[in-house]
């Protein structure tokens, strides 16, 4: 697919917490376990996260039955703290993450390349329900 093809997704989520707390829980691996799941039935039973551009990232998800599970990982392109995270998926799709804070909350807005195999409304819906369950966790901890 040629870049001017490429489909990007763009999602987002306003969090009532600092900035602080909400770049803490997205990129601690002890954090992120708690969160980075579609669905109930999907679970994170570990994440590895060398947050520094050129540092790699797995975070192992599996559904909760055992019969399905991947490893999502990528390599960061750049990492500016509390601000702004790129990374490439193993896959070779770029996703870029912008963090705002305000002093009463931050918005989390992240824009990915879209794939080929699942549609575009199922993509964004995936991910959304992902970072809607780190507002909810990030707000009840």
């Amino acid at each position: 697919m040629a870049a001017s093809e490429i489909n990007k997704i763009t999602i987002e989520a306003n969090v009532k917490a600092s900035i602080d707390k909400v770049w803490k829980l997205w990129t601690t691996p002890d954090d992120i376990i708690h969160w980075n799941n579609a669905s109930a039935d999907w679970y994170t039973p570990r994440a590895k996260n060398d947050l520094r551009t050129g540092g790699k990232f797995t975070f192992r998800m599996e559904s909760k039955d055992g019969k399905s599970g991947f490893d999502f990982d990528g390599i960061y392109d750049r990492v500016k703290p509390k601000e702004f995270i790129a990374y490439t998926m193993g896959d070779g799709r770029k996703v870029e993450i912008k963090f705002f804070g305000d002093g009463t909350g931050t918005r989390v807005t992240e824009t990915f390349e879209a794939e080929s195999q699942n549609s575009v409304e199922m993509q964004r819906d995936g991910w959304q329900s992902i970072l809607n369950n780190f507002k909810k966790y990030t707000e009840s901890v």
